[in-house]
Formats: C-alpha cells, sequence, structure tokens
C-alpha cells in the first residue's frame, strides 16, 4: 500500500493493487531480452480515497458541469436538452467544457433530485476522431471518426549493430607476463528495402483506412511512425495522442 500527497505534502489517498506492466524482461547467467517496458505500469482504479475536501453540498447556488471531453456541441446539446426537460432556462453552456445550472431556476426541486434527474437525460455526445498510440506495447488504436486523405508512404528499416568481442591474450606456462584483454569490435550497418512507394487511398470509413494501412505490411511498431508522420504531413484526419 502506497501513499499518494498531495502538493500540500498531505496524504489524500492510497494506493495498492495488481499492476499491469507495459513489458516483460527475461534474464539468465548470460543473455537477457527485454521487450517494451517492464519497470513502468499502471494500477486501474488502484487509489482509495481517505481525506475528502469539506464542502456544503446543500448551500450551492449554482452547479457547474464539467465535461471530461471538452465539445462545444456537447455543451450546447446538454443546454438544450436539460431546458426542454425543465421547461425554462435552467442550464447555459459557458465554454466548450463546461455547463452551469442555476439552482433556484430548478422548480423547488431538491438539489438532490434535481441532480440525479438532470444526470438521467441521454444525449448523443459529439465523438472526436482520436488516434491512440501505446509506444512501450507497441498498441495502436484508431477511433470511428478517423480519416485520411489519399497519401503516398515509404518505409524502410536501418540497423545498426555493433558486437563486442574481445579476445584474451595470456603469457606462456612458467613465463613472465600478464594476461591482457585485447578488445575486439564489429561494426555493421543494415538496410533493409522496405515497402516501397505504397499509396493508402483516402477513406471515408474505418475500415477503409484499416485495409489502407494494413496493405503497407509492416509491424504495429513501426506502424506508429507511419501515423507520426503521416499526421505531420496532414493527412491524418484525427488528434493524436501517444501514451
Amino acid at each position: 500500500m502506497t501513499p499518494l500527497n498531495a502538493a500540500d505534502g498531505e496524504i489524500y489517498a492510497v494506493a495498492q493493487g495488481a499492476i499491469i506492466a507495459g513489458g516483460i524482461g527475461v534474464e539468465g547467467d548470460a543473455a537477457q531480452l527485454v521487450q517494451g517496458v517492464p519497470t513502468a505500469g499502471s494500477i486501474p482504479a488502484g487509489a482509495r480515497v481517505e481525506r475528502e475536501v469539506d464542502f456544503d453540498f446543500l448551500s450551492l447556488r449554482n452547479l457547474r458541469l464539467a465535461l471530461r471531453d471538452p465539445d462545444f456541441s456537447t455543451a450546447v446539446s446538454i443546454e438544450r436538452a436539460v431546458n426542454s426537460f425543465f421547461g425554462s432556462r435552467v442550464s447555459e453552456a459557458v465554454d466548450s467544457g463546461t455547463v452551469n445550472f442555476s439552482v433556484q431556476s430548478l422548480g423547488g426541486r431538491g438539489l438532490v433530485r434535481a441532480i440525479s434527474e438532470i444526470e438521467n437525460i441521454a444525449i448523443e455526445p459529439e465523438q472526436k476522431a482520436r488516434v491512440v498510440v501505446d509506444q512501450r506495447s507497441g498498441t495502436i488504436v484508431i477511433g470511428e471518426n478517423v480519416r485520411i486523405s489519399r497519401v503516398a508512404v515509404a518505409q524502410g528499416n536501418l540497423t545498426l549493430r555493433v558486437e563486442e568481442e574481445p579476445l584474451v591474450v595470456q603469457p606462456n606456462p612458467f613465463s613472465e607476463g600478464e594476461t591482457i584483454v585485447v578488445p575486439r569490435t564489429n561494426v555493421g550497418i543494415e538496410q533493409e528495402p522496405g515497402t516501397g512507394l505504397a499509396e493508402i487511398q483516402g477513406g471515408a470509413d474505418l475500415s477503409d483506412v484499416v485495409s489502407g494501412l494494413n496493405a503497407l505490411g509492416v509491424s504495429p511498431r513501426d506502424m506508429i511512425d507511419i501515423l507520426k508522420t503521416i499526421k505531420s504531413a496532414g493527412a491524418l484526419h484525427a488528434e493524436f495522442i501517444v501514451k
């Protein structure tokens, strides 16, 4: 169990649970293998709040709803749906991430009851086009609204190989001298021919985008670099998030 300290030095929560690591590491006497980053991970829902921030809930005169994913269209949809439900101007979209509610305009309803009614009002939120990649595990997640313009891609791998093979030189038996280690290094460069210049047709839906990317025939880690480059070229119409 690990205490979580805030900026003021006080402990407000403790964390405990199973760690989901982003890589694996295997080590023997003469060799080791590391894939990803085995020393980094996360604990989903692992924090337990031990100290709350005091406030008087029933004394509030205004409520501010903060959107997890700010969007102007979603904020306006919430304002219209709430005002239509209560039959008066109860809410107002302040910006893309905040909707303000006036407690005095709730028609005499209790604050708890009003919030329970507001949170059950169904709306259709606007979904942003996003591409999320995790470089530690090589995971790529492409959202439904992602679009790619027609673009040509060429990709090849360059490998620098350095091998150390030290040579141990020993003196003859019963002779004067000392053992010397002579360094021996082999350096080489390997460059794969790559896929050549491949054309990705503009995708109208997610299936077209996936089919165009799969046509490149590269590994997921190479695909991350290709997506970043396509984004820099302005052909990837989505928010690119790297974790």
